[in-house]
């Protein structure tokens, strides 16, 4: 696989994000519902704990990721709902952080929604993975 940047603007690299990213030679394509903060037994984790569970969906999708042969290096689209943009910020490094150390900036959506799935859930990724 063969994955190229595509940034007509350099302001999303600073944030660790490609405005695009354009894929070329994939063999598979892996499309992940959306991780929130949940534990094996499907039982929410973290209520209320933005910082917790922020690491918890990225744990979940990196099982998620792991179970097709793949890792966060084959990310080359992550959508980021939030129940709270203002109080996701704060702890959006540790996702930055996990990314960049995978070595990928995948191209990426935040949004804000009035609820997630369950209460007390506050974020949920969801991943396109190409490998």
């Amino acid at each position: 696989m063969q994955r190229v940047a595509v940034n007509p603007w350099p302001w999303s690299v600073a944030l660790g994000f490609n405005q695009g990213e354009l894929v070329s030679g994939q063999t598979r394509t892996l499309y992940c519902s959306g991780q929130t903060a949940m534990d094996a037994d499907g039982r929410p984790q973290h209520d209320g704990d933005m910082a917790a569970q922020v690491t918890t969906c990225l744990d979940n999708l990196e099982a998620v990721l792991t179970a097709a042969s793949m890792s966060l290096t084959n990310v080359v689209r992550l959508n980021v709902y939030t129940v709270n943009v203002d109080e996701l910020f704060p702890h959006y490094g540790v996702l930055a952080s996990r990314l960049a150390a995978a070595g990928v900036a995948p191209a990426t959506t935040m949004l804000q929604v009035t609820r997630l799935a369950l209460p007390g859930q506050l974020v949920e990724l969801e991943a396109t993975a190409v490998g």
